[in-house]
């Protein structure tokens, strides 16, 4: 590992100099591409760098321990090999995670789509309310958030809703989240105080660029219709909303957000090229479900990973048995700490695929 990670910071060095050079920075492609590179490579270059000069600085104390010292002067020196070890495991177990096999999806933006599955309007309800803690999510993350669709029932549910969350790392925090949400609370139209159970069904797309997935017009239809609100009733009398088709794969992408039709046929275009490039996604992925599961589940979108348990204010992750008594804040976009713990647990996984 120690001859990567020289290597990698031979390559950032060269990447330094690289972009001192006058005809790189007048090159906007490759100014672009090398500064992204070293971007990327930054986090382990530095932890490389400080374990280097931790373990220069531990063979020297280590090596004051064999001269004649005073007892005071003794007791520093171990003091200071104590602290200087622990740093030097922690920056170890730092470095084997910075240099785990990264998904060269992680850095994409995002388009998701919740819809109401069992349950009927309060699977409609709860997929609002998931829309609601992914949005405030986002914020918190500094992202910004694109509604590309939405079906909503006349209670202010969504049947199914779709958007896109543009922001630096966006597909690496929310990718766990595809699967089956599973909700257990009294519904506001239930007289009888009967906890019901309802779900709803999440999938995160990595962004597809047009270089990911080439469409060609010859393989596409484009239906035109007037948008509606709730219930199906309309709201404008032109024809601005857009449905696309993919005729090889039948893949349907509708936008009818937007306030012309050229907009919505562009955010549609988005959404076909995300879900062909997940279908292709998930059909390569499938070939290795045989031989390794990650411990965070297998992406599959019938998969029920979690419950949001109103009457005992619980959520729980079933992938890692993991349970937090905080309810009210998690459906409040604060759902850093169940991110947290699924990475750490991918993290695992892959570590332990590496031995």
């Amino acid at each position: 590992m120690l001859d990567r990670l020289q290597s990698l910071a031979d390559r950032y060095d060269k990447l330094s100099e690289l972009l001192c050079d006058p005809d790189v920075a007048n090159d906007s492609k490759k100014l672009r591409d090398y500064s992204k590179e070293q971007s990327d490579l930054q986090p382990a270059y530095e932890a490389y760098t400080e374990y280097k000069s931790v373990t220069e600085e531990l063979d020297a104390a280590k090596a004051m321990l064999g001269e004649k010292l005073d007892d005071e002067m003794r007791d520093m020196v171990k003091m200071e090999i104590e602290e200087l070890s622990a740093r030097k495991q922690e920056l170890d177990e730092k470095i084997r995670i910075l240099m785990l096999p990264k998904d060269p999806n992680d850095d994409k933006n995002v388009i998701v789509e919740i819809r109401g599955a069992a349950g009927g309007d309060e699977a409609a309800l709860f997929a609002a309310d998931l829309y609601r803690m992914y949005t405030r999510y986002a914020d918190t993350q500094g992202w910004r958030v694109e509604l590309m669709d939405a079906n909503m029932n006349d209670l202010g549910g969504f049947k199914e809703v779709t958007f896109m969350v543009n922001g630096r790392g966006a597909y690496s925090k929310l990718k766990f989240e595809s699967g089956a949400h599973r909700v257990q609370r009294i519904p506001t139209t239930e007289s009888g105080g009967r906890i019901h159970t309802s779900t709803s069904t999440v999938a995160v797309m990595p962004e597809a660029e047009e270089v990911d997935i080439e469409i060609h017009d010859k393989d596409i239809r484009v239906d035109t219709f007037c948008s509606s609100g709730a219930g199906g009733q309309s709201v404008n009398t032109t024809k601005s909303a857009v449905r696309v088709t993919h005729v090889p794969t039948g893949i349907v992408a509708t936008c009818q957000d937007g306030k012309s039709q050229n907009s919505n046929k562009e955010k549609a275009l988005q959404v076909l090229r995300a879900r062909i490039y997940d279908m292709m996604r998930q059909e390569e992925e499938a070939k290795y479900a045989g031989e390794r599961k990650s411990k965070v589940g297998t992406g599959d979108r019938s998969e029920r990973i979690r419950t949001y348990n109103f009457p005992q204010s619980r959520v729980t992750d079933h992938r890692i048995g993991l349970t937090l008594h905080k309810l009210d804040q998690v459906m409040n976009g604060e759902i850093e700490d169940i991110v947290s713990a699924l990475t750490i647990a991918e993290q695992a996984d892959l570590m332990a695929q590496e031995v």
